[in-house]
């Protein structure tokens, strides 16, 4: 990967806050791997380590965006491959209805982001980070909730 796309400036940097709620068995592995490869990422992403995707209230994400954060990705094992059977299609339903119930709070639904990565695929997590850090530094600061926070 390009340096050029992992490279966001000191004040962006400073200023801007993504969440990421990690799968413990696939998601978090993953981002482990793409640390051991040393991949370069944006340091933006604060992870939090969560058993199963499945498992992860909705409202964590909706709260976290409402409290200031300014992006949230949620990221758990590809379908089929839970670790819990079916763990990662309950997420994903879940976290769909979210996605679409953000522009009603008027948060931008483009701060919010789930994904599937497994444990062997570092690279794979290297590019999601980068792409959503890149889009959050692009979009800015939440407009709505980044003042009571901050």
């Amino acid at each position: 990967m390009r340096d050029e796309a992992v490279t966001i400036t000191n004040q962006t940097e400073s200023s801007l806050r993504i969440v990421g709620f990690l799968c413990n068995w696939c998601s978090y592995g993953g981002a482990d791997t793409a640390g051991v490869c040393r991949f370069r990422q944006p340091p933006l992403l604060r992870i939090i380590r969560i058993p199963c995707t499945g498992r992860m209230d909705p409202m964590f994400v909706v709260k976290a965006l409402i409290q200031g954060v300014d992006g949230v990705l949620v990221s758990g094992c590809h379908p089929k491959d839970c670790h819990y059977a079916v763990g990662n299609f309950y997420a994903r339903r879940r976290l769909e209805l979210v996605g679409r119930f953000l522009p009603f709070i008027g948060i931008d639904p483009r701060r919010f982001r789930y994904t599937w990565v497994s444990a062997s695929e570092g690279q794979r997590w290297q590019q999601v980070v980068t792409e959503f850090s890149a889009l959050i530094a692009a979009l800015g600061p939440n407009p709505g909730f980044s003042a009571h926070v901050r």
